[in-house]
């Protein structure tokens, strides 16, 4: 059986200016400074704008330059309000959205160490709070960027040296996590690969309880891909049962868990439970009808529990000429097709002979 190795591609998260709607020159302003304290630009911080008619709200980040821009915005009075990395407000003051002297821009720049009304001033504390995240971004997207080249190239040690960089700036980030027990996972470190989908497990789990932007359905996969790949790593280890176990484990969540039953399936029929191997391919073949190695699998599950009758003669459980004579119908020229018409003539079965041509139809 092939071990299916899963890897992924992370995606920079990258720092930019936010963007409005479509604006119209008539009716809507166009936004634009530099957000400072003391005279220096300040990064990374979101300025949002609130309308004091209707409460709508516009919101916009700065760049590396402390510099904001923004559209679509209605004519009109507003709040203009900065809120730092914490999300707490450290600026606010009274503006007036206008088309003055035949131009929609309005130049936003403030320096927030004034505090402006009903908000504190920064401090130099949340000052150099503000420069670290910014620094950790840069530092990850570099990162970032050299995983992915890694990772194309199929460079597993480097990819595998770089998520750990990556893990020790976030350690939240569970897609990290994930990808370092892949790598590993590639690169025939099976234990380290274990020990880290076990720690990554809960983390993800947990993710969905307490982060409300958290994808409990793309949670889901990742975990039951992680349980798949323990399973892979079990099985190359020698320890079937933990690889049955695992490989269960991801049956139950996958929301496609026809693979997860095939690996139960393949793996009760190479540790001699023909059984357990039998009742596991149907669930495989329940869920993708189409698998032609999930038939052979059964077919040959209940032909290895027969037994010779009275007249010498060897019978074999109900259904077991009807799963061979399925993957014939399936893969008329499958790796497997020679042994399956073996075993269907030894229990006297009538092989269909038409297969490739309906095949071809």
């Amino acid at each position: 059986m092939k071990t299916k190795l899963m890897h992924i591609s992370i995606i920079a998260l990258l720092f930019m200016v936010g963007a409005g709607t479509a604006w119209s020159q008539a009716t809507a302003a166009k936004v634009q400074g530099t957000i400072t304290s003391a005279g220096k630009p300040v990064p990374n911080v979101q300025v949002v704008f609130t309308n004091k008619d209707n409460g709508r709200t516009y919101k916009f980040k700065t760049d590396k330059d402390g510099q904001v821009t923004g559209v679509g915005i209605p004519f009109g009075k507003y709040d203009e309000e900065v809120f730092n990395a914490s999300g707490e407000a450290v600026f606010k003051k009274a503006i007036s959205l206008t088309a003055e002297k035949g131009t929609t821009v309005n130049d936003v720049s403030v320096d927030i160490s004034a505090g402006g009304a009903g908000a504190p001033k920064i401090s130099k504390e949340e000052m150099e709070k503000l420069k670290a995240e910014r620094e950790k971004g840069l530092n990850l997207n570099t990162l970032i960027g050299q995983y992915n080249a890694a990772q194309t190239a199929k460079n597993w040690q480097e990819a595998a040296d770089l998520l750990k960089k990556m893990i020790a700036l976030d350690p939240n980030r569970w897609e990290y996590q994930k990808a370092l027990g892949d790598m590993q996972l590639n690169l025939g470190q099976y234990q380290e690969a274990l020990d880290t989908y076990e720690k990554v497990i809960p983390l993800v789990q947990n993710a969905t309880k307490t982060d409300p932007k958290a994808d409990p359905a793309k949670a889901k996969v990742a975990v039951a891909q992680m349980y798949t790949n323990e399973g892979n790593a079990y099985l190359k280890l020698k320890k079937n049962p933990e690889a049955v176990a695992a490989y269960t484990k991801a049956a139950e969540m996958d929301p496609n868990p026809g693979t997860a039953y095939f690996n139960i399936c393949a793996t009760q029929y190479n540790t001699g439970n023909m059984e357990g191997a039998a009742a596991a391919c149907d669930k495989a073949i329940a869920a993708d009808p189409n698998k032609a190695d999930a038939y052979f699998i059964k077919g040959s599950s209940l032909y290895g529990s027969g037994k010779l009758d009275a007249q010498n003669k060897y019978t074999v459980p109900p259904g077991t000429a009807e799963a061979l004579k399925k993957y014939l119908e399936l893969a008329p020229d499958g790796p497997h097709a020679a042994d399956v018409k073996a075993m269907l003539e030894a229990v006297g079965a009538k092989i269909e002979t038409t297969y490739k041509e309906k095949k071809k139809k």
